[in-house]
């Protein structure tokens, strides 16, 4: 128990490579506890839904020539931090990682995904977290296709792995949102961005066949970076082509005087 202890997980499922490949990284930081979601959950924000099983099912992988033992939780990512931190890992994690996700999570649109979800369960119980994310085709986000290299994704998981472990982050940094580009090398620099305020991933009707009541929605990448200033997380990774490092709060709150805002609400 000397070893740093850190909490694996992602919302694309126990399966993923993308898991993997941080659970090879991070295990030269510390003791890795790999719980992950039993089924895909992309998507899933910071949802805790009553209607989730909690089955934990126990797993043997080799990594590094070592059998490790994992769990899948029938539940979101965020129900997966909640089970390993209250009834599976000995003690409370130093830190949580969530991912490496196919599919960047960029802007406005992070709440909806269950990699940053993930990390914001974990800060609230007051553990520094870190949510990886990798540029990937779209037509890759719910797969877990062999073809996509997490080499520098899994570097980079590293790299701010380590900070986290090893710095004591700023009061109202509670996670880390690392987005890598998919053309990235273990050399590609970073840079620390903001959130972009445009619509990354705008949502598509469903496409819908006669006698077939499904109809699930879908989506699209519509960005402009000449409409974004150069410290977006989206323009960083789409323009710049550099590695996004974005901290983010759990305090929601407009970053107005609220004062101020208070006298605007009761003038007549």
């Amino acid at each position: 128990m000397s070893k740093p202890q850190i909490l694996l997980t992602n919302d694309d499922g126990i399966q993923s490579p993308g898991l993997w490949a941080a659970a090879e990284a991070l295990s030269e930081l510390g003791f890795v506890h790999v719980v992950a979601p039993r089924d895909q959950f992309s998507g899933a924000g910071r949802s805790l839904p009553s209607t989730s099983d909690g089955i934990l099912a126990e797993q043997k992988v080799v990594i590094h020539g070592n059998e490790w033992t994992v769990y899948s939780v029938g539940g979101t990512p965020a129900q997966a931090v909640l089970h390993g931190i209250l009834e599976i890992l000995p003690s409370r994690p130093d830190l949580v990682v969530s991912g490496i996700n196919y599919g960047e999570n960029m802007g406005i649109a992070i709440t909806v995904s269950g990699t940053v979800g993930a990390a914001l369960e974990a800060a609230a119980q007051g553990i520094p977290a870190l949510a990886v994310s990798l540029e990937t085709d779209i037509a890759n986000h719910l797969s877990y296709s062999p073809e996509i290299d997490f080499l520098p994704a899994a570097h980079f998981t590293q790299v701010f792995a380590r900070q986290m472990l090893e710095k004591r982050m700023p009061v109202d940094v509670d996670v880390l949102k690392i987005d890598i580009p998919q053309d990235a090398t273990l050399t590609t620099p970073w840079q620390v961005t903001c959130l972009t305020r445009q619509t990354y991933f705008t949502a598509l009707p469903p496409v819908r066949t006669p006698g077939d009541p499904r109809g699930p929605l879908g989506y699209k990448i519509e960005y402009d970076p000449d409409q974004d200033p150069p410290a977006t997380d989206a323009y960083v990774v789409r323009k710049s082509r550099l590695v996004s490092v974005t901290p983010l709060s759990l305090d929601m709150t407009s970053r107005v005087d609220l004062r101020d805002f208070g006298r605007l609400l009761a003038a007549d």
